[in-house]
C-alpha cells in the first residue's frame, strides 16, 4: 500500500459517510473524528464481532460497562498519575511536536523495509525453490540490517527504562534523524509528557480532581471481586470491556489511527500464578486467529515484541497490520503478573484475592490482557477492503470489499423504476427482510449507478425488483465481489442472505 492509497480510504471513508472530523463546521477540532452513517454500523458489526468470540464463545469470559469516571485514587494506584507519559521532543524549526520513541522505531523500519526487499528479490530469483527461513539467516544485507535495529533496541530501552532521556536526544541526533516535516535535525531535548485528561467533579467540594480514563482495563481491576462473586467463576476465567478512553496524544496523527478519544476492546484474563506464561501464548495466538479470520492475507500482519516493557508486564507483543504508512500496533497482548489488583489492595486495605478450593489458600491472581483500539481495527478493515477492479476496456469500478457479516448493510433494495407497483412490491420484500437485516431502499438513477454506490459502501448483496417479479414472484440478485447475478425466487431471500453475511459464519471460522 501507498501513501496515495491512505489518501483515498480518507477521501472515501468522508464521502460515503464512514468518517467525518469534528465539529467540521466551525473548522473541525485536530485528532477527533464523528462516525457517520455507515461508520457506526461498521463499528457496531466491529465490536459484536469481538465480543461475540469473546464473551459468547467462552463459557469463562464475561462482560461488564465500567464508568468512564472513576475514584481518583484508582489512578495513583496504578501509576498513570506519576507514570503515564510519553518522551516528547520537538522540531525547532518547523516548530512540530513528535514522539522521540516512534521517531526511532520509524528510522528502524527502514531497514525492516530493506529486508523485505531483499526477499522479494530472492523470491523471484529463485521460484519454487526459494527457502526464506535460511536465506533470512545467511543474506549478509538481511544480517547487517538485523544487527543495526537490535543495536538501537539496546539504546532505546536503556534510555526508556532508565528514564535518562539524553541518551534518547542522543540516539537521534547519532543516526541523523530529521524532522519529517522540515528536514532539520535542530531539535529540543526530549522530555516527558502525561497524557491523561483531569477535568473537576463538582463545583463545590474542595480537592476535586478527577481523570477521564486513559485505558479501560482498570474498571476491569477494580470490579474484579464482585464479578467472581456474582458469576461464581473459577480461575482462569476473564472479564471484557468495550468502552472510550482519552489520552492526551503528542502526536495525533494518520486519521483515525492516533485519536484523542477512542474506544477500547479490552479482555483481562485471570490466571494462577505461574501460568500466565501458557495463557499469554495462547492468547497471542487465539487473537491473531480472530484477525487473519476476516480473510486479511497473513503477510500484512505480525508480532512486535516490546522494546521496553511497562511497569506492571513481565511479556508483552503488539499485533502490527502493514497499513499505508507502514506496520502500526493493532492489538495488545500483555502479561500484567498481579500488579494492578496488589496495588488496589494496597491503596484500598482490603483484600483482593482468589480461593482456590483444589489448594486450600487464597492468592493474589496474575492477569493476560488482549486489548484492541476499535477505531484502529476500523482503519485496517477500511485500508484493506478498499480496492479498484479493472473492468476492461477501461472502465474500473471501485468497491468496498469488506467481510460480508461486518458490511454496513447486509442488502441493498432497487426497484428497477419508480412506477408500475415496482416500488410496493421492493418495500413489502424490504419490510420482511428489515427483521433480520439491515437493508438499503433506493429508487433514484440508473440501476448501474445504484450498483457502484453499493458497492463503494460494502452492500454484498443488492437485490432488483423488475416488472416481471410481479407476476412470477422473482427478483434479480447481484453479489458484489464476483459481480455476478441470478434469478431466484422472493421466498428464498431471507436464506440466501443468511448464507453470505451470517455473523454466525464468522465466527465458526474461530472454533
Amino acid at each position: 500500500m501507498s501513501e496515495e492509497h491512505f489518501k483515498n480510504v480518507i477521501s472515501h471513508a468522508k464521502e460515503y459517510g464512514f468518517v467525518f472530523l469534528s465539529s467540521e463546521i466551525y473548522d473541525g477540532l485536530a485528532a477527533v473524528y464523528d462516525y457517520g452513517q455507515n461508520g457506526v454500523e461498521l463499528k457496531n458489526k466491529i465490536r459484536e464481532y469481538w465480543w461475540k468470540s469473546m464473551v459468547q464463545l467462552h463459557e469463562n469470559i464475561v462482560g461488564i460497562d465500567a464508568s468512564i469516571f472513576m475514584a481518583p485514587d484508582v489512578w495513583k494506584a496504578s501509576g498513570h498519575v506519576d507514570g503515564f507519559s510519553d518522551p516528547m521532543i520537538d522540531n525547532k524549526d518547523s516548530k512540530k511536536r513528535y514522539r522521540a520513541d516512534v521517531l526511532i522505531e520509524d528510522y528502524q523500519e527502514k531497514y525492516r523495509v530493506k529486508n523485505q526487499k531483499e526477499i522479494q528479490k530472492a523470491k523471484k530469483r529463485f521460484g519454487d525453490t526459494f527457502d526464506e527461513a535460511q536465506f533470512v539467516v545467511t543474506n549478509a544485507n538481511i544480517l547487517r540490517n538485523n544487527k543495526k535495529i537490535a543495536a538501537i533496541d539496546v539504546r532505546l530501552k536503556e534510555g526508556l527504562e532508565s528514564g535518562a532521556l539524553h541518551l534518547i536526544k542522543e540516539l537521534i541526533e547519532e543516526l541523523e534523524i530529521s524532522c519529517p516535516v522540515s528536514g532539520s535535525k535542530n531539535w529540543t531535548d526530549v522530555r516527558q509528557f502525561n497524557l491523561m485528561y483531569s477535568t473537576q467533579m463538582s463545583a463545590t467540594d474542595g480537592d476535586n480532581k478527577i481523570y477521564l480514563r486513559p485505558e479501560t482495563a482498570q474498571g476491569i481491576f477494580v470490579n474484579y471481586l464482585n464479578v467472581q462473586k456474582t458469576s461464581r467463576q473459577k480461575l482462569p476465567f476473564g472479564i471484557a470491556q468495550t468502552g472510550k478512553a482519552f489520552r492526551n496524544e503528542i502526536v495525533a496523527r494518520q486519521f483515525i489511527m492516533r485519536m484523542k478519544e477512542f474506544e477500547q476492546m479490552e479482555m483481562q484474563f485471570f490466571v494462577s500464578p505461574g501460568e500466565e506464561m501458557k495463557w499469554y501464548d495462547h492468547w497471542k495466538q487465539h487473537r491473531m486467529k480472530w484477525h487473519l479470520n476476516l480473510g486479511t492475507q497473513s503477510s500484512k500482519y505480525r508480532f512486535h515484541d516490546h522494546v521496553k516493557l511497562a511497569h506492571y508486564a513481565n511479556a508483552a507483543v503488539d499485533i502490527e497490520y502493514d497499513f499505508p504508512f507502514g506496520f502500526k500496533e493493532v492489538e495488545g497482548i500483555h502479561s500484567r503478573t498481579d500488579f494492578d489488583l496488589k496495588q488496589h489492595e494496597q491503596y484500598t486495605g482490603k483484600k483482593i484475592q482468589y480461593f482456590d478450593n483444589e489448594k486450600n489458600e487464597s492468592y493474589t491472581p496474575y492477569v493476560v490482557e488482549t486489548s484492541i483500539g476499535l477505531d484502529r481495527m476500523f482503519l485496517v478493515l477500511m485500508s484493506n477492503a478498499l480496492q479498484t477492479d479493472d473492468l476492461g476496456e477501461g472502465q474500473t469500478r471501485t468497491v468496498l470489499k469488506l467481510p460480508p457479516a461486518l458490511a454496513p448493510y447486509q442488502c441493498a433494495i432497487l426497484p428497477l423504476v419508480k412506477k408500475d407497483g415496482l416500488p410496493e412490491l421492493a418495500r413489502k420484500i424490504m419490510a420482511e427482510l428489515s427483521l433480520d437485516f439491515n437493508c438499503y431502499y433506493e429508487e433514484k438513477d440508473s440501476i448501474g449507478k445504484r450498483y457502484r454506490r453499493q458497492d463503494a459502501i460494502g452492500t454484498p448483496i443488492c437485490i432488483t425488483i423488475d416488472h416481471e417479479s410481479i407476476t412470477d414472484q422473482a427478483v434479480t440478485i447481484r453479489f458484489r465481489d464476483s459481480m455476478e447475478q441470478k434469478r431466484v425466487s422472493i421466498l428464498e431471500l431471507p436464506a440466501i442472505i443468511e448464507q453470505v453475511v451470517s455473523m454466525k459464519t464468522l465466527l465458526r471460522g474461530l472454533l
